[in-house]
């Protein structure tokens, strides 16, 4: 494997995050405050607790994952997508690199920033909240799994999109209504019946479930099956990628 050449792509990413540092770490640590701000005092002043966890507490870990998710799929996208757009991902391409060695150098890049965020955001909602983690070492699973398969996703959103319309289209207009469906603000067991079905066809209810159970061993499906999901989705993200460079998919002209 040519290490040097993963190295090299990844410092490249990591240094673009550190030029716009305000905007990378600044403004989720903004939007966490203010979800706070708005959901804890308007919400949790009606809404003490939620299966016995503080209503405070119980909206970190939607919070969390509605941060990671939109991260992981932005830093990837833009990642991929700007060299495609300037043409210089030929050079890369046309260098003794492997697709493997191009993927673990964007998508390292794009996971690691947003694990930073998500310890960030983490931390600032310490500040706010008393939090106490049941079970870190599946915290800290679920959230490199989450970084790394929406990074995967994120990817192939750069490798898709032809212009930066069709960059924001998914994460917008699929992503962010499936997080604020799937849990992030509230237990699932609060719907009637037939949302509590229905909602079990959103895959990120089981990433937000694994995640929370991780903090409170409170989740709305088992902790094998949110992992499970989680496992499938990455796998199938790779599974796309290796096509899309196998058959130079929106990377010939």
């Amino acid at each position: 494997m040519n290490t040097h050449a993963v190295r090299v792509i990844y410092k490249y990413e990591m240094l673009r995050a550190w030029e716009t540092l305000l905007q990378s770490f600044a403004s989720p640590v903004l939007s966490t405050s203010l979800y706070f701000v708005v959901f804890g005092s308007a919400i949790g002043s009606r809404i003490e607790h939620i299966e016995g966890v503080s209503y405070g507490a119980f909206i970190v870990p939607g919070l969390m994952m509605l941060a990671l998710l939109t991260q992981s799929i932005s830093n990837a996208s833009f990642g991929i997508f700007f060299p495609k757009f300037t043409g210089t991902i030929y050079e890369v391409m046309s260098a003794p690199v492997s697709f493997l060695e191009i993927l673990l150098g964007y998508v390292g890049a794009a996971a690691t920033k947003s694990l930073i965020i998500g310890l960030i955001i983490l931390a600032t909602a310490g500040f706010f909240v008393p939090l106490e983690i049941a079970h870190p070492v599946w915290m800290v699973g679920f959230l490199v799994l989450t970084c790394i398969s929406f990074s995967l996703f994120g990817f192939i959103i750069g490798l898709w999109a032809n212009n930066f319309e069709k960059l924001q289209l998914i994460p917008l207009l699929v992503i962010t209504p499936l997080v604020f469906l799937g849990g992030s603000f509230y237990s699932v067991s609060m719907l009637p019946p037939a949302w509590q079905t229905a909602t079990l066809f959103n895959p990120v209810v089981y990433l937000i479930s694994g995640f929370r159970w991780s903090f409170f061993e409170v989740s709305d499906v088992s902790v094998g099956l949110s992992l499970s999901v989680v496992l499938v989705f990455l796998g199938a993200c790779l599974l796309v990628v290796w096509w899309m460079f196998r058959t130079g998919y929106r990377l010939k002209q």
